[in-house]
Parts: C-alpha cells; structure tokens; sequence
C-alpha cells in the first residue's frame, strides 16, 4: 500500500463528500452519518478537524467561502482540488483492488486460545456467537426497513453482513468442535489445563512439552 500523506480513512471520507459539493465540517458529519458511513468509518468530530486542517495543509482541499448566520459563529466551507480528486481516485482504487493484513480483535484472540482451559474457550465462543446471532438479526431488520434503496449504496453494509455470517459460522464450529473433543490437539490441550489445575508450573510443562509426553506437535509449538 503506499504511503499517504494523510492516511487517516476518515480523509477519505471527507474527500468523498467534497467530490460531491462544496461543504462545511458539520455538514460533512451529518452527512457521513445520514448514509450510515459510521459503522465502516471512525466518524470522530474532534478527528474530522484534525483530518481537514491536514488535508489543506496538503493541498488536497482549500476553503471554498465563509459563511456566517446573524450572531452565530462563522462557518467555512471547504472545497476538493484537482489533486485532491486525484488522491481520493488513487486511494479508493488501492483500497478496492489491493488486499491488505489486517489484525482484528478476535484473530488475536484464536491465536491465544490453548492459555483457556476447552471448556472456558467453548463457553466465550458460545457467548460471542450469540451475540454475532443478535448483530445480525438487528442488521436484518435495519435492511427490511431501507425498502428499495438500490444495492449500490448499501454494498458495504453486505459486505460488513457476509463478514458476520462468515465469523459467526466459523465460531460456531469451532466451539461445537471443543465440546465434542474433535478439534485438532484437544488431548494435550486437556491435558495442559489438567496438569495447571493440579499446581504444576509453567516451567515444569514446557520441560515436559519439550520431552515429547504432549506429542511432537506440542513439542514443535512450545519448543524455541
């Protein structure tokens, strides 16, 4: 990916409003906000200040006029530039067409799981695909209720809803799989916990684990 010179996703946001119309911050938010931006966007109002101050300071936009309404206080509308429309083009293509890792939250968490006893593990999975369950439920209700809004407008929020289904479908294997003891290395996963629950030390397993009496995959995984 290359390196921007205001790489903050809610820069690109801001460039996408103004490719549209001129406009000031609030109505920005606004209208980030109406379109249901927020939920694929971090929409902060203090960091939309920042964002904007760096977007000009780039060359990106530049104030357009200023606007003031009897005592109130005055309002700046800012405009896109040419090279701001050539950064918002260039950005949004690379986002589209050029996979990129990603580290969320839960991928951390798979990749620690064998510290949690099986059973623990399987109870938080349960937890976390019910609660997948109601996200998705309420997601389906909000999408009953946009009647025909035409799918061009709506297409992250199908991918954002793909994603959820994937999640929870792989999380629900997953703590099916602990409870019914099929999943990969469970026995010495079991037998880690069982041995921790008896007062042995960290130490001490790893010596055993290193010995071979977890088996050689838990040799390889445990031994530097």
């Amino acid at each position: 990916m290359a390196k921007r010179a205001v790489a903050n996703p809610l820069a690109l946001a801001v460039l996408a409003c103004l490719w549209e119309r001129p406009m000031y911050p609030y109505e920005m938010t606004t209208t980030m906000k109406e379109r249901g931006k927020e939920d694929s966007i971090r929409l902060n109002f203090g960091s939309l200040y920042s964002v904007i101050k760096s977007l000009e300071k780039n060359g990106f936009i530049e104030v357009a006029q200023t606007e003031r309404e009897g005592n109130r206080p005055e309002r700046v509308v800012y405009a896109i530039t040419a090279a701001g429309r050539r950064e918002a083009e260039e950005w949004l293509r690379e986002l589209v067409a050029v996979p990129v890792k990603e580290y969320p939250a839960i991928e951390t968490g798979l990749s620690l799981l064998p510290m949690l006893p099986p059973a623990v593990a399987a109870d938080l999975l349960e937890g976390r695909r019910d609660r997948l369950d109601a996200d998705l439920a309420a997601r389906r209700e909000l999408l009953a209720q946009s009647g025909e809004l035409p799918e061009l407008f709506m297409v992250e929020f199908h991918y954002r809803m793909a994603v959820l289904e994937a999640e929870r479908a792989y999380v629900a294997d997953l703590a099916s799989r602990i409870r019914d003891r099929s999943v990969g290395g469970y026995e010495w996963w079991e037998q880690l916990h069982r041995l921790l629950d008896q007062g042995i030390t960290m130490e001490e397993l790893r010596g055993r684990i290193a010995d071979g009496a977890f088996g050689e995959e838990a040799a390889a995984l445990f031994t530097p």
